[in-house]
């Protein structure tokens, strides 16, 4: 029977080449996407360069998580295109898909109690028969470090609570090692600090010559950590551009359905959007 590292050992495979700063990583160009008869995207256009963070915001239902399973390459567009590495998605095969991107999706589930450190491993399978997988022990131990998942390593993952298993389902992601993050919704689970951990492990990767594409529903934090927000409304983006340029009330009201305040950060002068209260 063939395991995963066997699907992913094929040495013709192309690894990847280093990503020139501020490159991009990513592209929809024009993408559109149709689900059970709605419009869920409608001629999208997006970029994430090497070395930015890009928060996609908006409310439920806009077409997040649906944009960013199209970045991925795991959700064909009904027309536009997605380009990774400068070439046509479709035009990589699965096992080079995994080394240029790594996905994280808004839930982990696992059918067998694998222990934590066997889950975080399977992120390094896409370089299986590479000159890289000597770098395997590494990648895991520094992960699961930066995710805070260490001292559970042996715990079977089944046994984690909502927030644990999202933070060992981040450190799998970061063990691929692959120039280009997707996170959908990765604070949801998460309480104050780690929610902050992993806005703060999105700067680093950024500011290590990575891109970033993160969901987020806390506007606080794509204010505080992302280089560009694209605000998404009805499957469409609405504005794009840095935090301080585009929070504006009156627009974010408009999105939301709900009337907010902006204010400037005291100390950090990052945007801070507040709902209307009466």
């Amino acid at each position: 029977m063939r395991t995963l590292r066997d699907l992913f050992a094929v040495r013709s495979r192309e690894l990847p080449s280093p990503v020139a700063p501020g490159s991009p990583a990513v592209e929809a160009v024009g993408v559109s996407v149709r689900l059970g008869g709605r419009q869920v995207l409608d001629a999208v256009d997006i970029a994430a360069h090497a070395g930015e963070v890009v928060a996609l915001v908006g409310p439920n239902g806009a077409g997040k998580s649906t944009l960013l399973a199209a970045l991925a390459a795991d959700l064909a567009p009904g027309s536009g295109e997605v380009l990774i590495g400068g070439r046509p998605a479709t035009a990589w095969t699965a096992p080079e898909l995994a080394l240029r991107r790594s996905v994280l999706p808004q839930s982990a589930v696992l059918s067998f109690p694998f222990p934590v450190e066997d889950v975080v491993r399977m992120g390094r399978a896409p370089w299986a028969g590479t000159e890289l997988e000597d770098e395997d022990d590494t990648a895991v131990a520094a992960a699961m470090a930066a995710t805070e998942v260490t001292r559970f390593a042996a715990r079977p993952f089944s046994e984690l609570s909502g927030g644990e298993r999202a933070r060992v389902a981040l450190a799998r992601v970061l063990a691929q090692r692959a120039p280009l993050m997707l996170l959908d919704e990765p604070t949801a689970a998460l309480d104050l600090r780690h929610q902050e951990l992993v806005l703060r492990i999105c700067r680093e990767r950024a500011a290590a010559g990575d891109a970033v594409v993160v969901v987020l529903h806390d506007l606080g934090l794509a204010a505080a950590y992302a280089d560009r927000v694209a605000v998404l409304h009805e499957g469409r983006i609405a504005v794009v551009g840095p935090p301080r340029e585009i929070f504006d009330g009156e627009l974010l009201g408009e999105v939301y359905r709900q009337p907010v305040e902006v204010f400037p950060h005291p100390r950090t002068g990052a945007p801070l959007v507040v709902p209307v209260r009466h």
